[in-house]
């Protein structure tokens, strides 16, 4: 399945199935997923990275067993805007992705993903091993929410006093 763009991303995702958002690293896999509603974006794991043959292989396994619709990979684009090594990186590698999993993918902006995660962790008072631990599938559970509040955001009904 291609990577899609932000017009086809809603149209792409079937209803009542998860979506797996993805913050891909150097080092590390940060994955959130968010529930059949789609509504809600929660941490999952983080992935050690390996080969990418390896690396496929948990992410397939994964998708297999939660019954993913589509994913959410986080990128990288530089404060300026521009596109980056980052962003060919990442690129590259939902390419390679492509050919063991043929899932819609969405590519969502990851700028400051991190740093709101690690606002919250601090704010949570969590110590500096544990926000060590979790900051990447907590900056992947940031990225996804963001797309999935731009892209399934419903109206607030008022609230009727009795």
């Amino acid at each position: 399945m291609p990577i899609i763009d932000k017009t086809d991303w809603k149209n792409a995702v079937e209803k009542n199935r998860p979506i797996l958002g993805l913050d891909v690293g150097s080092k590390t896999i940060g994955l959130a997923i968010a529930d059949r509603s789609h509504l809600i974006a929660s941490a999952l794991m983080t992935i050690r990275r390996g080969k990418f043959a390896a690396d496929a292989a948990i992410l397939a396994k994964i998708i297999a067993e939660r019954d993913v619709c589509a994913l959410v990979i986080g990128y990288p684009i530089e404060m300026s805007g521009t596109v980056g090594k980052r962003c060919q990186s990442v690129r590259q590698f939902a390419r390679n992705l492509g050919e063991f999993i043929s899932l819609p993918m969405f590519f969502q902006d990851e700028r400051l993903s991190t740093q709101a995660a690690e606002k919250i962790m601090i704010a949570a008072d969590l110590s500096r091993a544990r926000r060590a631990a979790i900051i990447d599938q907590s900056a992947a559970t940031y990225i996804l929410q963001n797309a999935l509040d731009a892209a399934f955001t419903r109206p607030i009904l008022p609230h009727i006093a009795t």
